[in-house]
């Protein structure tokens, strides 16, 4: 019996060390698999993660190819709204100063971003107090320093001080670049942000950094802010007679202005006339259509609109016609910008009428303004223009026929040689 229990006993500790062996065989396995699995799903989340990332890759989309939505998405040429609104939410839950936000401001500064983004320093956004800034200044009457400002070299430039206004009398010049204004540097400003902490209140001053054309160290202009009250059109008779006519700047009543200028030359019964383009910064494209179609005979291309999708429109005199007859030389400088070079184009391709002083600034585009519902109001730039012959100016500007420099030495002793060679040449059109 004895004997039997001992073996039975021994049969089961055989047993029982096979069970363990199978054990650990199953835990060996077990441990491989898992090893296995662990490396699979690991390489499965890395391609996952790894093409999620490629996706949420910034790209760049067209505008007009976004599809816009409030919800995450890998599809190709949707955009992520929703990145603004948990900006904003985070905003609203973990600023120190939420309390402090305007939402209305904030809604604001993020159109003037979106537009910045354009990377056109002419597409714009005012909130409701810079578009009544921005109207006055159309019609001709605001306060600040009378200046036009623009973008050029990514540099904030002088395109013209106002004639008499405190920025001339100051001492600022076309072609100027504005490096600090009130110590603050404004290198990545908009001509827009710059134009509002220049501007202020009749009797305030603004400090300028600047760095005149040529010059190698920067110079300070302190200006005396006044109220600028633009008057369009001068008029001034020269020797022999000749009507020496100034537009300042396109601007509301421009053309009403020179249409009592028109009637002064002809009643005075001018030999010829001067049209002094310089230092004009350009302004509503209608004004400068009217006053061309006065000196441009009826039927002829002023301006040639390109829109993004190649489309050409071709605007053309409107009639009117008075001053076609008239022997004519057209001045212009660096200043002269935008409408300015506009006219002076249609009348040297249209007219062969010759331009004398320097290069213009060089701005082709043409920007729509719109009101939006609460006042403030959106300047897009929606086409580019060409002269009648189809040259864009763009950055290039337009050469004169007879370049004259005007020099630092003719700026301090108040001469003129642009004008003088216009009168010169002038006379021997007229003998």
């Amino acid at each position: 019996m004895e004997e039997m229990d001992k073996i039975n006993d021994e049969i089961k500790d055989r047993e029982d060390n096979i069970l363990k062996d199978n054990r650990k065989i199953f835990r060996r396995y077990l441990v491989f698999f898992a090893v296995i699995f662990l490396i699979f799903f690991g390489y499965f989340l890395g391609y996952k993660k790894g093409k999620n990332s490629a996706e949420n890759v910034v790209k760049n989309i067209p505008l007009n190819q976004a599809t816009i939505e409030n919800a995450l998405s890998g599809e190709n040429n949707k955009v992520d709204f929703s990145l603004f609104w948990n900006v904003w939410n985070l905003l609203k839950e973990k600023h120190i100063d939420r309390d402090k936000l305007n939402a209305q401001e904030m809604v604001y500064g993020s159109i003037s971003g979106m537009l910045k983004a354009t990377g056109d320093p002419y597409t714009a956004f005012f909130n409701p107090e810079e578009s009544q800034s921005f109207f006055q200044d159309i019609e001709g009457s605001f306060e600040g320093i009378g200046a036009e400002l623009g973008i050029k070299d990514e540099i904030l430039t002088v395109i013209a001080p106002l004639e008499n206004s405190p920025a001339q009398k100051s001492g600022l010049r076309s072609g100027d670049k504005i490096i600090k204004v009130d110590d603050k540097l404004v290198a990545d400003f908009t001509v827009d942000q710059a134009v509002k902490l220049i501007r202020g209140k009749k009797g305030t001053t603004v400090k300028l950094i600047i760095l005149h054309d040529g010059d190698q160290k920067t110079s300070e202009i302190i200006v005396t802010r006044d109220r600028i009250e633009l008057k369009s059109v001068e008029l001034e008779f020269k020797e022999r007679n000749i009507a020496y006519v100034k537009i300042n700047k396109f601007s509301e009543n421009t053309d009403k202005e020179f249409n009592q200028t028109v009637n002064s030359i002809i009643s005075q019964k001018s030999q010829g006339m001067i049209l002094d383009l310089r230092n004009n910064p350009g302004g509503l494209l209608d004004k400068s259509v009217e006053i061309a179609s006065q000196i441009i005979s009826r039927g002829k291309i002023i301006v040639t609109e390109e829109d993004s999708l190649g489309n050409k429109e071709n605007i053309y005199t409107s009639g009117g016609d008075r001053l076609s007859y008239l022997p004519m030389v057209v001045l212009i400088n660096e200043g002269s910008a935008s409408a300015a070079e506009i006219l002076a184009g249609a009348l040297k391709e249209n007219r062969n009428i010759k331009l004398v002083g320097q290069k213009t600034f060089g701005k082709g585009t043409v920007q729509e303004l719109k009101n939006l519902s609460d006042g403030s109001s959106v300047k897009i730039t929606i086409a580019k223009w060409l002269t009648p012959d189809g040259n864009y100016i763009m950055e290039k500007g337009i050469l004169p026929d007879v370049e004259v420099e005007f020099t630092e030495e003719d700026y301090k002793n108040k001469k003129d040689p642009q004008l003088d060679k216009a009168v010169e040449i002038l006379k021997e059109n007229i003998k």
